[in-house]
This record gives structure tokens, C-alpha cells and sequence, in this order.
């Protein structure tokens, strides 16, 4: 699998299920994509979810049902409590040539990886299925050791075009910003004060 990411504004992503799982993957994309939930009972979280719910039992409902709420999905989840059933949906998926995810069952062409994001940065972490302990492991220590990940990109941004108006070269940019990243000083005024510690950038870095 190749990890992308991909603009789901205004695209529709069908989550079968409507228990814990299928709650969590919904909330996943419910800012930005079309969600709708397909379940013949839903739990608290999800209805209050800012989604569409469809109350269907996907046990007695015919494939030509199912196709008709699958086809016009970019992203379909299976999270149904039966696994059967999962399986089911996945190859109505790979027929009509939609994406599909499993929380349980045959793996399908998708994996939703663990994620933490801030203004200025998105990190997904995936084991490829294998280890979502490990996935939310990593997460949570990136978000443990860099509570001013956004600040330092910020601060980049801004000495990157400091550097350009010098007419630095590109070696001596890479050497400066990489100098920064390692600046155990920089880090901790970040937390503080992003113009403290930009003071300290343009003391030591970016002195005539």
C-alpha cells in the first residue's frame, strides 16, 4: 500500500454500523467528507454525530439494496458487529469498484491510520493492521515530546524566508534549519514564547 492523503471535502463515505467502531470512523470524517451511517440500531455517540443515518439491517436487506447506498460512495467502512456481513459489503465494494475499509473481516484496499494533527502539520501512523495498539502508541508520544510541533513549523516557515532575503545558498539554508530543529533551547522557549525563542534564532543564526 502507498500512503497518500486525500482531499475528502464533499465526497460521501458510508460507514456500515453504528456501535463504538463505527462511531470512531465516522467521527474520523465527519469534518470534512459526507457521512452516512447504515445500521438497524445506533449507539449514543453516533447519534450525536454530525452525519446521516439510515436505519437498515444489512441481514435481510438484498444486494441490490446495498448497491444502490454503496455505489455512489467514494469510501465505504464495513464496522458491523458481524463479520460475514462485512465481507459481504467489501465485495459489493470491489464490484462497483468503491474503496472500502474493514474494521473486521477481510482486509480491504484501505487502512485508516492513526492520527494527530495541529495547524500547521497532519502525521498518520499505520501499522498496516497489524498493531493499532502500536499506531496509537506512536501518536501519543510524537504528541507527548512535540507539544510545539506547530510553533517550530511556524518558526521554519518564517526563518526559511528570512534566509531567502539573505540570498543565502541552499547548503547554508539546509544547514541553518536543520541547526534549529536540533536546538534543544529553541524547543523549550517555543512552549514559552515563540518570540523568545525566535530571538534566540536570529541571535545565534542569523547574526551578520
Amino acid at each position: 500500500m502507498i500512503p497518500l492523503f486525500v482531499e475528502c471535502a464533499g465526497k460521501q463515505v458510508v460507514v456500515f454500523g453504528g456501535g463504538e467502531v463505527a462511531a470512531r470512523k465516522a467521527a474520523y470524517f465527519a469534518k470534512e467528507a459526507e457521512v452516512l451511517m447504515v445500521s438497524r440500531t445506533f449507539s449514543p455517540d453516533s447519534r450525536a454525530l454530525p452525519v446521516q443515518i439510515q436505519t437498515l439491517d444489512t441481514r435481510t436487506a438484498t444486494d441490490a439494496e446495498l448497491d444502490l447506498i454503496i455505489a455512489p460512495a467514494f469510501l465505504v467502512i464495513g464496522a458491523l458487529s458481524d463479520l460475514e456481513e462485512n465481507n459481504r459489503i467489501g465485495e459489493l465494494c470491489r464490484e462497483h469498484g468503491v474503496l472500502f475499509n474493514s474494521a473486521d473481516g477481510k482486509p480491504g484496499d484501505v487502512i485508516i491510520p492513526a492520527m494527530t494533527m495541529g495547524a500547521h502539520y497532519t502525521i498518520a501512523i499505520s501499522t498496516g493492521g497489524e498493531s493499532p495498539a502500536v499506531s496509537q502508541f506512536l501518536r501519543q508520544e510524537i504528541e507527548k515530546k512535540y507539544p510545539a510541533l506547530d510553533a517550530m513549523i511556524a518558526l521554519q516557515h518564517r526563518l526559511r524566508e528570512a534566509l531567502r532575503s539573505r540570498k543565502t545558498t541552499q547548503a547554508e539554508r539546509r544547514r541553518i534549519l536543520s541547526a534549529v530543529l536540533r536546538d534543544k533551547l529553541v524547543w523549550t522557549l517555543l512552549g514559552e514564547s515563540p518570540e523568545r525563542a525566535w530571538e534566540r534564532v536570529r541571535e545565534r543564526y542569523l547574526h551578520d
